[in-house]
Formats: structure tokens, sequence, C-alpha cells
């Protein structure tokens, strides 16, 4: 036995690690990042503002610039505390170390994997909780989940990754109230849905909400933000690693979420094409298109597999679930630009066209 399989922890040893495929020379529509680059016509000031940084020194310890920048730009209330993060999965890893050993994360099936792995990381147990059939809350079998378990945290992405659906407003009241968990509505894909909780925080004090800017243009920033009380936040600060939020990702938030006009601009054109991108795919006979109020469409394929490697051979990649528990031949696509999205299409009925697919 090696060194370093002797020495690590055989839970950690057990875990496939977090892959992500080579995207060289492709259509990227695998990963729910914008398609939108920064404009032509704020490059050169965003240079600038750039140029200004110093990068021998820390960073900001606490962001304050950039908190104020977050909270202008997603409309949070004063009266709420704001944590930042090296994206939402640092946050969500910071909720975990604030729990005891033994305690349990509680979460949906499917939903971000991320849930369930952080949870083996810092020794936690996990507990999924199947949707319907139909990818939907099952509100009864939540509560007797959380009946059973008693779980420290309990994680709904809201829309959820990777079925692109809200649930029932009520339903999720009603899982806040039943419970002393600490319930964490994870509003990642927040600027395509019609509806947030950041308002219900006032109300739930075991609420709290996680937001990112990944989604809305900026993945390479990795900024990730958890919007709960003032009180929640000062405790959750405790565990938050010193200078987490890097000199270049202040400087560079600090100006380019304050774009407000052109990042919602942007959200508008990604729930139009969205609109569009269902149309299409429900014309092709045998798929299966799932409502989504997120930034990407979950479908149900006829030789998924085939499908996902004939449009990776034609320069489009997008993400195959096909062999994950409960997404059987399921296939999920980013919403991309007009043009992109028009070449997934084109792709895609060529595909179904020698089999008599398309209509």
């Amino acid at each position: 036995m090696s060194f370093i399989n002797n020495w690590l922890r055989s839970d950690i040893q057990a875990i496939n690690a977090y892959h992500v495929p080579p995207a060289s020379d492709v259509i990227k529509l695998d990963a729910m990042e914008s398609p939108f680059a920064l404009p032509e016509d704020l490059i050169g000031q965003y240079l600038a503002y750039l140029a200004d940084s110093e990068l021998n020194r820390y960073p900001s310890p606490g962001a304050d610039q950039l908190n104020q920048t977050l909270r202008g730009l997603m409309e949070i209330p004063k009266e709420f505390g704001v944590l930042l993060g090296n994206g939402s999965d640092e946050l969500i890893q910071l909720l975990a170390l604030a729990c005891a050993a033994d305690d349990t994360i509680l979460s949906v099936e499917p939903s971000f994997v991320m849930y369930d792995m952080i949870a083996k990381f810092t020794r936690l147990n996990y507990k999924g909780v199947a949707l319907t059939k139909d990818y939907q809350l099952d509100l009864a079998l939540m509560l007797s989940a959380i009946s059973e378990h008693n779980p420290k945290l309990i994680f709904i992405a809201y829309p959820n990754n990777p079925t692109g659906n809200t649930f029932d407003r009520e339903d999720i009241e009603a899982i806040i109230k039943s419970t002393d968990a600490m319930v964490i509505l994870d509003e990642a894909y927040y600027a395509y849905a019609g509806d947030s909780f950041i308002g219900d925080i006032a109300k739930y004090p075991n609420l709290v909400v996680l937001r990112t800017v990944s989604k809305i243009g900026f993945a390479g920033l990795r900024l990730g933000l958890l919007i709960g009380s003032q009180e929640t936040v000062l405790e959750l600060d405790k565990l938050r690693l010193p200078y987490n939020i890097n000199t270049l990702t202040q400087v560079s938030g600090n100006f380019l979420l304050k774009q407000k006009t052109e990042i919602n601009k942007n959200a508008a054109i990604i729930v139009e094409q969205r609109a569009l991108l269902l149309e299409a795919l429900a014309k092709v006979s045998g798929l299966t298109a799932y409502p989504s109020q997120a930034n990407f469409i979950l479908f149900k394929a006829p030789n998924a597999q085939a499908l996902f490697d004939y449009l990776k051979d034609n320069g489009v990649l997008i993400k195959n679930l096909s062999s994950a528990p409960k997404l059987t031949d399921c296939l999920r696509v980013t919403v991309g630009s007009p043009e992109q999205n028009q070449q997934f299409m084109q792709v895609v009925n060529k595909f179904y066209i020698p089999q008599g697919g398309c209509k």
C-alpha cells in the first residue's frame, strides 16, 4: 500500500473527485455559465480599475465595499447580514463545519451534488429525500424524513439543480416551520426565477439564503454570498478563513457588479431564449423537456448517451446525467446565446432525423 493510501481517510479514498471535462474548441453548454462576455466599451474601464489594485497587500478582510455592491445589485435589505465566500461551495462547507460530529445534512434528490460531497468531507451524515416522478417536492416524505433524522441543516436548491424547477412556496414554508434545523435556500439561479425567499428571512430565524454571481456572467470571480439575520451571519463569520475573498475578485466585483442594467438585460435574454429552446426541444419526437426557472433545461432523450456523444463530436458540450440515480436518459443543456442555441438544436435535429424523430 502506498503512503497516501495508508495515510488518507478511507471514506475520502472512496469518493470520486468532482469532474470537470475539458472544453476547448467547443460550444460550452455544460456548466450553467453565462454566454455573455464583458462588452467591449467596458473592457478599458475595467482594466484601468484593476490597475489600481494593491497586490502586494492582503485584501480587505471583510470585503466591505464588495458587500455593499452586492447589496445594491441584489436589493438585499440593510437589516440582513451578508457573508461572502469563495464561491457558494465555501459557504456550504462553512455551514457544515458549524455542525457537531454525526449531525445530519438533509436535501432532496436529485439535487446539487456538493451537499452530499461536503457532508462526506466534514464527516456528517447525509440523507437524500426523493422528489416525485416529475421532480416536485414530496412534502409528506420530507416532513417524515425531518422527523426521523432530525437534521441540523436542510438544503433546498431553488430553482433546483439539475431539474431546473422551483418548488411550491407553501411546501417550503411548511418545511421551515416544521424544524429547528437551519434551512438553506440555495438561490444560485435567482436571476432567472420568478420568486425569492430573501424577504422571508425576517419571518424565520432558521432561514438563510445562498446566492452566487457565477450564473449571471461572472463564474470566474468565484464569489458567493450567504444572506441571513445579523446574528446568524455574525456567528457564522467566526468560521470564515481570513482574507477568503482575494483582491482581484473584490476589485473586479466592485466594478463589474455595478453594471446592473447590463446584468439584468443579459438575464432577460436568457429567459427569452429559455422559452424558445424549450419550444424547440418539445418539437423533437421522443424528447421530454422539463419546465425550468433556471438558465438550463433538463431533458430526457432516447439514446441519451449516443446523443451526448454526437453533440460532443459536433463541437457542442452539454452535461450527461443519464447514469445518475433518478435521471435515467437525462441530459442538461445550459441556455446559451441565440447562435449557440440554434447550433445545439441543429445538431439535435440532425441526430434524430435518420430515426424519423424530428417532427
